[in-house]
């Protein structure tokens, strides 16, 4: 179909794209118009990656926004939600006005009232919801990229209520569902009331094979000789075949660990395809890498990247995953080892995607597991890039015969697993149940019900009753903790009277059918949903600052928001049960709420890794370097970051929560998160609100005297200098501090000896005598500019 037949675009959208290359539309694409993708039609895209979907969800919204509608793109991850404003911005110059928001769960972002396409993460539409964001029931259009994702444990509920929600808040909205793997689209369609485009076309070729011996078996019958030689391995071999070739790869494993002694070894493969242009370049990005952080992690990317290689995973900066994705897609990085998470990420394909484990340890199962088949052919859609590969690989490593037979019966031949609501287990409900009746969408207790009968879930569950049980047990939960308020017959008990009485007349019957409980937010149950908090955090949290008879310690209520189910403690490795136990016992008196014994297995072992992520928090908060936090709790940047930012936030709703309660405690919990968010101990407050002063500087500033934004008015210009070793940061400080003249200009340095204040005792921790900190030089740079 050429461009010009697509009904109900802007002026100067053709013309656009035809600056773009592009002429007509993908048969996929094709399909989704003539299915009314242009004419406000709701439909399901199951189509293969790089086969157009995002071209059917500009369609779709563009034609939308012709039309006098907004659109709203759900994205699964923050860095995706970048990716896609970029993309979408260049609509801009045809006069369509494009907005991203992901943070900041409290707001409601009026000023995107004024965009035309709004690029949001799955959870912030949710608190948009919550927090009753007025723009949202002007939306006409909706697309919800990767909406296999549904089936996610974690994410997925959030997804399929938010999506229900905006159905309800909107009945004539379009939604418009992508995914390249999912087994049951035609469920999903019919969920959605929406048209099913699906299909196998890619533009260019997938071949899918198995590695074993020497050579690749592919599943139209072909075979490619590649020589395993000498004591390499299999994705050594693959992966300097095709960097000879002058194309690229990507090696899936299953673990950070792996994943980093893969990028070392597969380093030294690629490197010596290396021109010396490339060479230059990426000792270039390695700086670039090395000044992301000073830990091991940031040491380690560095040195693979120097190379030409690099790995990727969870466990690294959102710096670091930026860099080493552009350099990958520039092709100046030739190969990449990762684990699974860069498959569910943004867009980087390679002309060979490897994957190597197809087995990752599953505790539910004790023991390793394979993965699903959807979760690889996700892998495997990374293969081949339209415009600069002429074909792409997706090959799965085998030991033996046996094993490559069980590969391609497994993976190659196999379809991709249904998506399954996971909206009915407890934890999800919580938090979904509360925020459903705080804002709004129900009002009773059949209501809470009639609206989760929109849902996926009702939709595919046989089991009768199963949602309507789970739900009457979480309102009991909500009920307890004063979270909601129930009203009417039976509003305690809930159906009990059925339960209690074997025996059920017509007149029953009749009665039942006009009982109906009346269900209200307490004034905490409001705040618990516009936080975005799962109400057993904030069960957990009220409870800790309602025992306290004294000022809690930073340490108790690291500890405590350690506890809840919104932070992802660190699990205790081996030994560590008694180096924790030992802490516990030292530090009992600080922890908040009812403490539990030893004899408790699982609460005693959840408080001990609790107090471990806690003990990380006040570490960091104590000005511990980045360096030596990483490698004491065997952690990367990015989940020392991750811990510190949930901390932060938790924190912040933690204040809210001591006010809504009158809790005594509020400047203790605004200390504590003021602590983590800036990374220093309480002498340091004043100084690292000045712009420009992170932990580092404020440190270096504190140790010569200047303890306060005023100080830095008044003080010696020279004593500045001398402390920061830079007229330009010296000046940048002295104006953001509202220093009058602030210029350096003649100024010399004034060398003061650094007092003990610096940060010398406050790299020690409670379990660590101090030692080695020289720790002003070495601190880590973050919050620093």
């Amino acid at each position: 179909m050429n461009l010009e037949k697509v009904p109900g675009l802007p002026p100067g959208a053709v013309s656009h794209f035809r600056e773009e290359g592009i002429e007509a539309l993908y048969p996929p694409q094709a399909e989704a118009v003539e299915s009314g993708a242009t004419d406000g039609d709701s439909l399901v895209a199951a189509v293969p990656t790089a086969s157009g979907k995002t071209m059917i969800a500009a369609l779709s919204m563009l034609s939308a926004i012709e039309r006098g509608g907004k659109a709203l793109y759900i994205v699964p991850l923050r860095a995706l939600a970048s990716e896609k404003k970029d993309e979408f911005e260049a609509y801009e110059e045809f006069g369509v006005t494009v907005g991203v928001t992901t943070g900041n769960y409290e707001s409601t972002d009026d000023w995107l009232a004024s965009r035309d396409i709004i690029v949001a993460t799955s959870e912030k539409v949710d608190s948009l919801v919550r927090n009753g964001a007025d723009w949202l029931s002007e939306l006409t259009c909706v697309v919800s990229d990767e909406v296999h994702l549904i089936d996610d444990r974690n994410r997925g509920p959030t997804l399929e209520v938010t999506l229900a929600k905006l159905r309800a808040l909107n009945p004539t909205l379009q939604v418009v569902a992508l995914s390249a793997t999912v087994g049951n689209a035609d469920e999903i369609a019919d969920w959605l009331d929406a048209e099913l485009v699906e299909s196998e076309w890619r533009p260019i070729e997938l071949q899918t094979g198995v590695h074993y011996g020497n050579a690749i078996s592919f599943d139209d019958g072909e075979q490619r000789e590649v020589p395993v030689q000498g004591s390499e391995s299999q994705e050594d071999a693959l992966v300097r075949d095709i960097v000879v070739e002058g194309a690229s790869g990507l090696v899936f494993v299953n673990s950070r660990r792996n994943a980093e002694a893969a990028a070392r070894r597969l380093a030294n493969v690629v490197a010596p395809e290396l021109t010396e242009a490339e060479q230059e370049s990426l000792g270039e990005l390695a700086e670039a890498v090395r000044d992301v952080s000073d830990s091991e992690t940031s040491t380690d990317l560095a040195a693979a990247v120097e190379k030409g290689a690099a790995f990727h995973h969870a466990g690294l900066a959102s710096e670091h995953r930026s860099l080493v994705e552009d350099a990958f897609r520039d092709r100046l990085l030739k190969v990449i080892s990762a684990t699974p998470t860069l498959a569910a990420g943004v867009n980087t394909p390679a002309r060979r995607v490897i994957v190597r484990d197809w087995r990752r340890f599953d505790s539910t199962a004790g023991g390793m597991a394979p993965l699903d088949v959807l979760e690889v052919h996700q892998m495997m859609g990374r293969a081949g890039r339209p415009g600069l590969d002429p074909y792409g690989e997706a090959v799965l490593l085998a030991k033996d015969h046996d094993e490559q037979d069980e590969l391609f019966d497994r993976y190659i031949w196999a379809e991709p697993e249904a998506v399954r609501s996971k909206l009915a287990a407890e934890p999800a409900l919580r938090t979904h149940v509360l925020a459903t009746i705080a804002s709004g969408f129900a009002r009773t207790r059949d209501g809470l019900l009639s609206f989760m009968n929109e849902t996926l879930y009702a939709s595919q569950t046989d089991e009768r009753g199963r949602l309507e049980s789970v739900t009457d047990s979480v309102l009991e939960y909500l009920d307890r903790n004063d979270f909601i308020e129930r009203d009417g017959p039976d509003a305690v008990s809930g159906s009990e009277s059925a339960d209690d009485d074997p025996f059920t007349s017509a007149a029953d019957l009749a009665a039942e059918a006009d009982r109906d409980v009346e269900l209200r937010a307490t004034n905490l149950g409001h705040t618990v949903s516009r936080l975005y908090l799962d109400p057993m955090s904030a069960a957990e949290i009220v409870h800790g600052l309602e025992s306290a008879e004294s000022r809690p310690t930073a340490m108790g209520l690291y500890q405590l928001i350690a506890r809840t189910p919104d932070m992802y403690e660190l699990y205790l490795r081996s030994g560590e049960d008694e180096k924790y136990g030992q802490l516990y016992y030292e530090l009992e008196d600080e922890l908040l709420g009812d403490r539990p014994s030893e004899y408790e297995d699982a609460r005693f072992e959840d408080w001990l890794a609790a107090l471990k992520t806690g003990a990380l928090l006040k570490d960091w908060a104590d000005e511990m370097d980045e360096d030596r936090l990483t490698e004491r709790y065997s952690i990367g940047p990015g989940d020392l970051r991750g811990k510190v930012e949930t901390a932060e936030w938790l924190l912040g709703a933690a204040e809210t929560l001591a006010a809504e309660i009158d809790s005594d405690w509020s400047v203790a919990v605004r200390e504590a998160r003021a602590r983590v968010e800036h990374g220093v101990r309480e002498e340091l407050l004043e100084l690292v609100g000045v712009r420009g002063v992170g932990r580092k500087r404020a440190r270096q500033l504190y140790g010569v005297g200047i303890e306060t934004p005023a100080d830095l008015r008044t003080v010696d210009k020279g004593v500045v200098l001398g402390a920061l070793r830079g007229k330009k940061t010296a000046e940048n400080v002295l104006e953001n501090a509202g220093r009058d003249d602030p210029s350096m200009d003649g100024v010399d340095p004034i060398p003061v000896e650094q007092s003990g204040a610096s940060a010398t005792g406050s790299s020690r921790t409670s379990d660590e005598p101090a030692a080695d900190e020289s720790a002003a030089k070495n601190q880590s740079n973050l919050g620093d500019f």
